[in-house]
């Protein structure tokens, strides 16, 4: 009875201390995520202490605005592409919603206009370029639709919440990576 009770004691430490690592994990990464969230008002404002002049010399690169003349302008429009995409990166790889496929498209197209924007300093960004998205949108939009189409169709078949229907959905990857590795 005694090696029995000692085995379950040993088996209930070894748990807590399992799940006490995996609540301190979590805590840490949280805190991560909050920290970048917190933060990008303050990466944001980095393009002021770039110099309003054509051309910026820095010990690491030499960068010279053709189009805007300006390298303040262009770290400014650099800013404005880079934050709503790391904060839609953000909520894509955190979002615990059936939905959260949709923010692919956000993604896509903050991430085509910072390519556009690195690569093409020499003419205007943001000019007709919803057509390079329309691919990714003929995709996520009819899969969304499909997922949201079973939902209700569940619903009206089965007694159960929305929240159990979104759980049984959800694709629930371990982690950052695995999320990463299931669309590709």
């Amino acid at each position: 009875m005694d090696k029995l009770q000692h085995k379950l004691t040993e088996k209930n430490l070894s748990r807590q201390l399992t799940d006490k690592k995996s609540y301190n994990r979590k805590i840490l990464i949280g805190s991560i995520i909050a920290t970048i969230v917190a933060g990008t008002p303050f990466l944001f404002y980095l393009y002021e202490y770039v110099p309003d002049a054509q051309e910026w010399d820095t010990f690491l690169f030499n960068y010279k605005s053709n189009y805007y003349e300006s390298a303040n302008v262009a770290a400014w429009i650099f800013m404005m592409k880079l934050i709503p995409l790391i904060l839609s990166l953000l909520w894509f790889f955190t979002c615990k919603h059936w939905w959260y496929h949709s923010l692919i498209i956000p993604i896509a197209m903050f991430s085509f206009q910072l390519i556009s924007f690195l690569s093409l300093d020499n003419e205007p960004i943001d000019e007709f370029h919803i057509i390079y998205l329309l691919p990714i949108m003929a995709i996520i939009f009819p899969s969304i639709y499909l997922v949201r189409a079973k939902m209700f169709n569940k619903i009206n078949d089965a007694d159960k919440t929305m929240e159990e229907l979104e759980e049984e959905f959800m694709i629930k990857p371990k982690g950052i990576w695995d999320k990463v590795k299931q669309y590709f």
